[in-house]
Parts: C-alpha cells; structure tokens; sequence
C-alpha cells in the first residue's frame, strides 16, 4: 500500500476528529506558503496557503489504511464537507505546487507516494481569495467579543509554535496571544 501523508498547520494537528491518521505529527514537513489569512463564518482569522506568504515549515501524518481518493475524502469530511477542490493532492512524478516547496523531493526523501492538505483560499470580508493586510486582520479581531473573540484567540494560540508568519508576530505583539507549549488532547 502506498504511503499517503497529510499536511498541517492548523487545527487538523490539536483536533484532527475522525481523519484517519496515526496519531502522530511529525514536524519536519515541507516548507509551505502559509498565513492567518481567511476569515472562517464564525469570524475567527485561519491559517490558508497564501502565495504571498513566507514559507513556514508543516507538520504531516501518516494517512491509515486508505487510497488516495479516500484519503482526500476524509480531508474533505473533517473540514466541514468542504468543496473537493478545496483539498489539494499531489502524487509522485508530479512538479511542486508554487505554494509548497520542494515538496516532490520532500516526498521522495521519506518514501511518501501522496500527499494531502486543506487548500482552501484566503478569504475576508465576503471577498474570495483576498488576502487581508495584517491591518485588516487586526482590526477584525479587535471587534470580536465574547465567544467569538475567545475562539479566535483559542485558534491562533493552538496554532503550533513553529508555524511563525508575519501576522502572527503583529497578533501576539498586539493581543499577547502566544502559542501554547502543549496541545490539548
């Protein structure tokens, strides 16, 4: 069976739900494009890949037991029942995607035939793939309240520490949301 691995950043490392990963996460991932640039429904601010963005280095997970459609699959159920373009695959033989460098030669070095992750756009104010300024970001979070500044906090302190992105450092300089030392569950 072909070694499939999944890619993170975000919230599939501290609650992964039902993917059907070992649960391990390993952090010597690809170099990707990333940045807390998509403003979810419930207005907290989430990490995408971000052409503009400076690479940061992911995480990845062993997929268990699956093929690669059902491997996207359970991608795609986990995030919400997402659209299926909004997972993004590569295979091997296949170039790097611009957003997740080197990724085939990542791939090759660790016998890994497929890989997944989210790709959903970045996302503000109703706008498709508009890419917020850190100012942009900043000033939705200052109007939260309640709940839905506490989700937004939880989500970028839960955020693991080495996914360290230019806005990132503007949000905890402003709001002292640091990472966590220590995922829950």
């Amino acid at each position: 069976m072909p070694l499939i691995a999944c890619l993170g950043w975000g919230s599939l490392i501290w609650d992964p739900r039902e993917l059907p990963i070992q649960r391990h996460w390993f952090e010597d991932g690809p170099f990707a494009k990333v940045e807390f640039a998509r403003q979810s429904a419930d207005d907290r601010i989430t990490l995408v890949l971000d052409k503009t963005a400076a690479p940061v280095r992911t995480l990845w997970a062993v997929m268990i037991g699956t093929d690669i459609e059902g491997a996207k699959e359970a991608l795609r159920q986990r995030e919400g029942k997402i659209k299926s373009e909004h997972v993004g695959s590569w295979a091997h033989g296949e170039a790097s995607p611009a957003t997740i460098l080197n990724l085939a030669e990542w791939a090759a070095a660790r016998g890994i035939e497929d890989v997944i992750w989210t790709a959903l756009p970045p996302i503000f104010g109703r706008n498709d793939h508009k890419t917020p300024t850190v100012e942009e970001v900043l000033g939705h979070l200052r109007k939260l309240e309640g709940t839905k500044r506490d989700n937004a906090e939880k989500y970028i302190r839960l955020a693991p520490r080495r996914i360290d992105t230019a806005y990132r450092r503007k949000i905890e300089a402003e709001f002292g949301w640091t990472a966590l030392e220590e995922w829950p569950g």
